[in-house]
């Protein structure tokens, strides 16, 4: 069984930046990785992944306001976050091979 733990959500206002990450209690390196977020009253929808090659896809929403980086020595997947918009606002969760993490609330508001 592995482990997801995330971290470094908080409370943000509308244009900041947040880095969350992801470590990992096995290794990453021959999987890919995915961030997600789930806003209240609504689906569980992919933010951006991450292949073991360190191929990168995203949401539209996202795209070119978000990064997807991994660092396999840690065993850590990472989502820099920034221009943060109130829609932004919901939990976000990691993925690898089917398995989640808790979650960490990112709230967007000024």
């Amino acid at each position: 069984q592995v482990h997801l733990v995330e971290s470094g959500g908080g409370l943000v206002q509308p244009g900041g930046s947040l880095r969350l990450s992801c470590a990992a209690s096995a290794s990453i390196q021959s999987n890919a990785m995915g961030w997600y977020r789930q806003a209240p009253g609504k689906q569980r929808e992919l933010v951006a992944r991450i292949s073991w090659a360190g191929i990168t896809d995203y949401a539209g929403s996202v795209k070119g306001r978000f990064t997807i980086a991994r660092d396999n020595g840690k065993n850590t997947v990472y989502l820099q976050m920034n221009s943060l918009k109130p829609e932004d606002s919901a939990v976000y969760y990691c993925e690898m091979t089917n398995y989640w993490g808790q979650g960490t609330q990112v709230p967007v508001s000024s």
